[in-house]
């Protein structure tokens, strides 16, 4: 295994540009792993006022490091504020929530107005305030978020703009799009 410190100079090495994003970008050393990065984020779970479940959480802390891995090895990923932005501002903003990044296990949807997202100053706020208890997946994931067993959100996106630190231990994403994962 590469230290953090042989891995930057690798890629110092190899990356043309610092504004080049990482290449094989996974969440951990096995090359066979996902880009997938999952955070405790203030998951919380109740009771509706029409009876559903409203849900509320964090898909993604910005200004938080945590480790992913490329070709060369380990680096540090942070996610700046206001990376959501222009995405955010897009009119036909198409963004699903789902169980395990699974599209066909969708429980809300910001076009079907079941699913709000926006930026704070901790990062991406989630909510879908009116869960159906009855759809199969609403039901599934219940008591794991009641039970706290699920306390972790994860999302999908496209890296639009981002840079290496000067010796490439940190990849800093400046704007990201969400639309349709």
């Amino acid at each position: 295994m590469k230290t953090r410190k042989q891995a930057a100079e690798a890629r110092a090495g190899q990356v043309r540009a610092l504004a080049d994003r990482p290449r094989q970008r996974r969440c951990a050393e096995d090359v066979a792993s996902s880009a997938r990065v999952a955070i405790r984020s203030q998951l919380v779970l109740r009771e509706s006022s029409t009876g559903g479940l409203a849900f509320e959480g964090y898909a993604s802390i910005t200004v938080r490091a945590y480790e992913m891995w490329d070709m060369f090895g380990p680096y540090d990923e942070i996610v700046s504020a206001g990376a959501f932005t222009d995405t955010l501002n897009r009119a036909d903003l198409d963004v699903p929530l789902v169980l395990q990044h699974d599209q066909l296990r969708r429980i809300a949807r910001t076009t079907a107005g079941s699913l709000f997202l926006a930026e704070d100053d901790q990062g991406l706020r989630v909510s879908a305030p009116e869960l159906n208890p009855d759809d199969v997946d609403v039901a599934y994931i219940t008591p794991k978020l009641r039970s706290g067993l699920i306390d972790e959100m994860s999302f999908a996106f496209r890296i639009d703009s981002g840079q290496w630190s000067p010796d490439y231990t940190e990849f800093r994403i400046n704007r990201v799009d969400i639309h349709r994962g």
